[in-house]
């Protein structure tokens, strides 16, 4: 299994390497990192001043050179209804996209002991897991310790690991 990761918009050395490095340790895959792609046309909604994530997968899609192609970008996404998202995926296909826009927003609450780029770089990887493990076909997961697990905030990115619970794991065999 080959994963393509393709940055969009500056993203930075260090978020390409923990994304690379968590794919590989959870899902035993080789991972590739693409060239930067500038914002897809018509990506941005002026009113939500914000960016819409499908946009990103079809982009990821398109020039993605992987079974699995993931876009990463700092832009604040949306979907559909919904404020925000940290990334989105669609169950079984080979695009989806995370944004850290809104990932290194805050401290943890005290969770850690962590610098702030180490609670960053955590919830970078989180995510990306999460959303390749939808491309795998996963659902969300109840476990809250599962990276599966829903997380509309980062508070709850915090809580969760990085891993697939035994559920999971057993899903994707």
């Amino acid at each position: 299994m080959l994963v393509d990761i393709v940055p969009v918009g500056n993203v930075p050395a260090t978020v390409k390497r923990e994304a690379s490095s968590a794919l590989r340790s959870v899902y035993d895959c080789d991972v590739t990192i693409n060239d930067a792609q500038s914002v897809p046309n018509g990506a941005y909604d002026s009113s939500r001043n914000q960016y819409s994530a499908e946009t990103f997968i079809q982009l990821a899609e398109r020039v993605g050179r992987g079974d699995k192609n993931i876009a990463i970008t700092p832009h604040d996404l949306f979907y559909r209804r919904r404020n925000y998202v940290f990334g989105l995926a669609y169950l079984d296909g080979s695009g989806s996209v995370v944004s850290t826009y809104r990932l290194q927003t805050s401290s943890d609450g005290g969770f850690s002991n962590k610098s702030a780029s180490e609670i960053f770089e955590d919830r970078v990887r989180k995510e990306i897991v999460h959303e390749i493990g939808h491309t795998y076909g996963l659902e969300h997961c109840d476990n809250n310790r599962c990276v599966m697990n829903f997380s509309p905030t980062v508070r709850e990115v915090d809580i969760k690991e990085e891993n697939l619970c035994g559920s999971c794991q057993r899903l994707i065999g």
